[in-house]
C-alpha cells in the first residue's frame, strides 16, 4: 500500500468509525426509558387507538375511537380520552376540566368522512391523523416524526419536576409501526 492509499484508507475509516459512534448514540438514546417506573400495557381496551404514559405515575391515558350508538363515528367528536387509574386499582375515570382542556384532551378538524386531524389541546407541534383503513376498515391514528410515518400505539412523555401548569417535559416517544417499514418503531422527539 502506498502512502497516498495509506492516507486515504485512514481518513476513510476515521470518518465510518465516527458515523457508526453517532448512529449508536442515536439508537441508544432512542431505546433508553429512564423512568423509574414499570408501566402496564393497557390490554381488551374498546377501540382503542393509542394511549400515553408519562412520569410521575403509571396512571395511562387511553385515546380511543368515539362510536355512536348507530356504529359510526361521532363526526364533532371522534376522540373519546380518559384515564386508567393503575395507581388506583385500574378505575377507569374521565379528565377533569383542566386535564381537558390545558394538558390531555384533543381538538378535532374533520378532513373528510374518514379522516379527521388531531391536535393536543398542550402541543399542536405533533399534527395526528385519524383515518380509517381500507385494509381492516378500523381506523388508526398517524403521525410524522422525525420524517418517518408513524402508525401510532403510545406516546411517553419523560417529565421531570416543574408544575402542573409549566412542567419540565424533556422528551416525547411516539412508539408505533413505520408505515415504509412495517416494523416497530420508538421515535424520540426533545420539546
Amino acid at each position: 500500500m502506498n502512502k497516498r492509499s495509506f492516507k486515504y484508507f485512514t481518513k476513510s475509516l476515521i470518518v465510518i468509525t465516527i458515523l457508526l459512534n453517532i448512529i449508536s448514540g442515536n439508537l441508544l438514546a432512542q431505546s433508553k426509558n429512564p423512568s423509574p417506573l414499570n408501566f402496564p400495557t393497557p390490554k381488551n381496551i374498546d377501540h382503542m387507538l393509542f394511549y400515553i404514559q408519562r412520569d410521575p405515575n403509571i396512571n395511562t391515558a387511553i385515546y380511543a375511537v368515539n362510536y355512536q350508538e348507530n356504529g359510526k363515528i361521532n363526526q364533532s367528536n371522534p376522540i373519546k380520552a380518559y384515564w386508567i387509574r393503575y395507581a388506583e386499582k385500574g378505575e377507569k375515570k374521565e379528565f377533569n376540566y383542566m386535564q381537558r382542556k390545558f394538558a390531555y384532551g384533543i381538538e378535532s378538524k374533520t378532513l373528510n368522512n374518514e379522516e379527521f386531524e388531531l391536535l393536543f389541546v398542550s402541543y399542536k407541534k405533533l399534527p395526528l391523523i385519524l383515518k380509517k383503513l381500507d385494509s381492516d376498515q378500523k381506523y388508526h391514528v398517524f403521525a410524522n416524526v422525525n420524517q418517518k410515518k408513524i402508525q401510532v400505539e403510545k406516546i411517553f412523555v419523560r417529565i421531570e419536576g416543574g408544575s402542573f401548569w409549566l412542567p419540565n417535559v424533556k422528551y416525547a416517544e411516539v412508539t408505533g409501526i413505520d408505515t415504509a417499514s412495517n416494523k416497530t418503531i420508538t421515535e424520540r422527539m426533545l420539546l
